[in-house]
């Protein structure tokens, strides 16, 4: 069932575009569980009503989480050791 829920991370972007002013689906985001480096369009995303979850290809832990609830996006980026965007994105 998740198999249905589940999306390459460039499913993201509009989403992400509506919080940040430049393309994220091409910043570089590292593992806080496994150090894998990878392009944010090239993780697993999770998405449903109440939000999306941008998982590692690598090993499936949730490197970010994000929500738009009452006028004001939550983002939680526990699970990102780093995140890279190129300066002329």
């Amino acid at each position: 069932m998740d198999n249905d829920l589940r999306l390459d991370g460039n499913a993201a972007g509009g989403l992400l575009n509506e919080v940040f002013p430049f393309e994220m689906t091409t910043a570089e985001t590292t593992c806080g569980g496994c150090g894998t480096m990878k392009l944010i369009g090239e993780l697993m995303l999770y998405g449903h009503r109440m939000g999306a979850v941008l998982r590692c290809a690598n090993c499936d832990m949730a490197l970010i989480r994000i929500t738009h609830i009452r006028g004001s996006y939550w983002l939680d980026l526990s699970g990102t050791r780093c995140l890279r965007i190129a300066a002329d994105n």
